[in-house]
């Protein structure tokens, strides 16, 4: 086993771990205690790493089977993994710039993102993450008792659609987005769920992809996901990821949310992404 310290972050949910280098196949005792590492810290940083498509599949492969990743086209030779890029001069919208759990509207939404910062600006682009299981904890017991009840509906149709926001680019997008009217279709997952792993009740929620809630008018849903979104997101349930060049941020999407900042124009930030498979949300 090779073994490895964890910093901890204020926020209580976050980590950067020292002492791996993730370029190198790890034995079963170390990734036996790297998951434990990650249930306990859902937002999972790995400094110093020198990683490129390859490795980072490589690395992904270790830890299970890899999710579906739609609407955004793969590296050639590389299926799962996909570039995050955006180019100095690009104006099209920030990719990822709301609220979100990426890919919620699938069936079996991804359990984990692995993105790594391989040309990373000097200023700018931060990740921003909200804490699911504080969010959820922080509801009063009646309000969360009814929302146990509920399933949200989850589409892609707001970003990937014909309409969505993807299909009104500009020609400066530089990465590979595909739209398409599969988007319009929706799942349904409870608003609260429990976590597969550790069993904690997580809010399930997010400002991109949850466009109702089943049951409800749309006006009653909108009000009702007004106000989770703005609880989810509150001063005191998020984490701040201020990128360095080498670092892999690995995070948990059934229990925490994330946006991808700006403020580097003029400069270009390159990502590369993988998701890993999950499985249908559970209800709480």
């Amino acid at each position: 086993m090779t073994d490895f310290v964890l910093e901890p972050a204020a926020c209580g949910y976050a980590a950067t771990l020292h002492g791996l280098d993730l370029a190198q196949p790890l034995d079963e005792a170390t990734l036996v205690r790297l998951r434990a590492a990650w249930r306990d810290y859902p937002v999972l940083c790995f400094a110093g790493q020198d990683l490129d498509p390859a490795r980072l599949q490589a690395f992904g492969a270790q830890l299970g089977p890899f999710g579906d990743d739609p609407y955004v086209a793969a590296l050639p030779g590389f299926p799962h993994v996909i570039e995050v890029r955006r180019e100095a001069r690009e104006t099209a919208p920030i990719f990822g710039s709301q609220w979100h759990s990426d890919w919620s509207f699938q069936a079996t939404p991804p359990s984990a993102t692995l993105l790594y910062g391989a040309e990373v600006p000097p200023l700018g682009g931060d990740t921003l993450f909200a804490n699911g299981y504080a969010a959820c904890a922080g509801l009063s017991a009646d309000f969360r008792a009814w929302l146990k009840t509920r399933h949200g509906v989850h589409s892609a149709a707001p970003s990937y659609g014909p309409q969505g926001l993807f299909a009104r680019d500009d020609a400066t997008r530089s990465m590979r987005i595909i739209v398409s009217a599969d988007a319009e279709r929706s799942e349904r997952h409870p608003v609260i769920r429990r976590h597969a792993e550790s069993g904690r009740e997580t809010l399930y929620v997010n400002h991109v992809y949850t466009v109702g809630i089943e049951g409800l008018r749309q006006d009653e849903s909108r009000a009702i996901l007004d106000y989770l979104f703005a609880h989810f997101t509150r001063p005191e349930y998020q984490y701040r990821h201020r990128w360095q060049p080498g670092s892999l941020l690995m995070w948990d999407n059934r229990c925490v949310i994330h946006l991808a900042t700006g403020g580097y124009e003029g400069h270009r930030r390159l990502m590369y992404r993988s998701t890993l498979a999950g499985e249908r949300p559970l209800p709480a």
